[in-house]
Order: C-alpha cells, then sequence, then structure tokens
C-alpha cells in the first residue's frame, strides 16, 4: 500500500550551498529572452533565477514524504516565490527544504514544500513555495500546512487588465532553458519521451513560462526595476509549445498588487491565479 511519510513532515533538509556565478545569471537571462539591463550587465539575476540554487536540494525532502512510486505522476502544480532582496552574483547562498503538508484532490493530492534561501551570513534572500501535484493518487487527507493561496479575484475582469504583454516561446527555447537552469527533464529535450508520456510533444519548462510573466510584470508595473518585485505567485494549467506565443493579461489590484493570467498562442490558460506585488 502506497502512504505518505507524515515523520518527514515539518523536517528540514540539511543545508545546500550555491555559488552566484555572473555568467550563469546572464545565461539564466538570455535563456529566457530577458533584455533586462541589469540582468545582461550581470549586476542582478533575474527573479525566477531563484529556483536554481534550490532546483537539486528540494528534490530529496520532498521524497521523504512521497513514496518513490509516485515519480512517475508528478507535475509541478504551483510556485509562488518571495524576494526579500534580489540574487547577485558572486553572492554564496545557504538553502533548505522541507515538506509541510499535503491534501487529498478529487484527481490526485497536492503536496507543498517550502524552501528558504539566505546568504551565508544569514540575511534572508528569499522564499518559496512550490506545490507538487501527484495524478491518480488519493493521500485520504488533509495534514500539515499548505501553501498561501492566490486565487485571481473574478470581480477584476470587468474593468478589464492595464496590460498585456505578448512574446514568442523559440523553437530552441526548451534546449536553452535546460542548460542554464539545470533542469534536463526529458520531457522538455527529446520529443520521442514526450510523446510517450501522452504530450504532445516537446514542452516548455513552467518555469521558463514563469520568468516570462516576470518580464511582464516588472516591465509593465515596476518601471523595469526588478528590485521592486516583492513576491511572483503563479499555478500551471496546461503546456505551453516551442513555437507559440504567450500572452500575460495584467490586472491592478491596488496597493502594489496584481493579478495575471497568461494564454497560448492555441488560447489555452497556461498560468492561472498570478499574483504579483510591488514594493
Amino acid at each position: 500500500m502506497t502512504e505518505m511519510n507524515k515523520d518527514n513532515l515539518g523536517v528540514w533538509s540539511a543545508p545546500f550551498d550555491f555559488a552566484v556565478e555572473r555568467d550563469r545569471t546572464i545565461a539564466y537571462a538570455a535563456a529566457t529572452n530577458d533584455p533586462n539591463a541589469r540582468y545582461v550587465s550581470g549586476e542582478l539575476a533575474p527573479p525566477v533565477f531563484a529556483i536554481v540554487p534550490v532546483f537539486e536540494g528540494m528534490i530529496d525532502p520532498l521524497f521523504k514524504v512521497v513514496p518513490d512510486s509516485l515519480i512517475p505522476f508528478v507535475v509541478h502544480g504551483e510556485q509562488d516565490m518571495v524576494f526579500h532582496r534580489p540574487i547577485e552574483p558572486g553572492m554564496r547562498l545557504v538553502s533548505r527544504a522541507k515538506v509541510t503538508g499535503y491534501s487529498s484532490k478529487g484527481s490526485g493530492t497536492t503536496v507543498s514544500l517550502k524552501l528558504e534561501t539566505s546568504t551565508d551570513g544569514g540575511d534572508l534572500v528569499n522564499e518559496q513555495w512550490m506545490v507538487s501535484f501527484f495524478r491518480g493518487f488519493q493521500a485520504g487527507e488533509t495534514v500539515g500546512e499548505q501553501a498561501p493561496a492566490h486565487r485571481f479575484p473574478e470581480e477584476l475582469r470587468a474593468a478589464g487588465p492595464f496590460a498585456e504583454v505578448t512574446q514568442h516561446v523559440d523553437d530552441d527555447q526548451t534546449f536553452r532553458y535546460s542548460k542554464a537552469s539545470g533542469d534536463l527533464m526529458p520531457i522538455h529535450l527529446d520529443e520521442e519521451f514526450a510523446k510517450s508520456a501522452g504530450l504532445p510533444g516537446i514542452i516548455a519548462h513552467g518555469l521558463c513560462t514563469m520568468a516570462f510573466t516576470s518580464r511582464a510584470v516588472i516591465e509593465s508595473a515596476a518601471g523595469g526595476d526588478p528590485a521592486r518585485l516583492k513576491r511572483l505567485a503563479v499555478r500551471f494549467s496546461k503546456v505551453v509549445l516551442p513555437g507559440q506565443d504567450v500572452t500575460t493579461r495584467i490586472y491592478d489590484r491596488g496597493d502594489g498588487t496584481f493579478a495575471f493570467e497568461t494564454t497560448s498562442s492555441s488560447r489555452d490558460i497556461v498560468i492561472k491565479d498570478g499574483l504579483a506585488e510591488i514594493a
């Protein structure tokens, strides 16, 4: 019988280190088609680069709670990033991760994992929530702390978006993003493997699409200044294919808070429940 290991809920992983290299942050910006001058110069890392220092370290704590047999059934459900300060080349970062809870849904189970990243001097750089969805698995209960909600306020639709940004996903986007991010999952690189997994072909990384939305929000709502972005949260709802356009529509909630959605050229909503907070 497949069961969750509750004993490891709320248990922080051992700290893991990451040295931020200027060439790596510049490459990440290029791999997400972001020409912001502060990234291109190597002054700051793009906000969604925050996933890179924690990418490998978050896997072990996740599967200390979730049985290994469920690996083939996992999809990335949500990502929520809270930025206390930008990542800068030359930093040495220390991160840790823990699974905080899980919840049974109609078609599977969501698992919430929290990440914290600090400088080696102990200053908090960012906090993240990653929600994984395990298709077809019923944990049978809701346990522990779930990731914070960031629902789209439906009443905003009547006024319409204050900004709309369309970006193109290049044919080689997944290959460039894989190299820059370290995410080498074959569904992003191998056409035959992706089709064997029931996909239409190679699909774009969800976090690459999230990086596209960060550019749209920063250019439209933060005057182009990435240091003003304090939170970016998304729910991944449909796949994005290389060669498609994606359009992000941004709605002003007031007080520096913005809701957004992103659609692909096939008219699918690929990012739902987008939330951005701007200082």
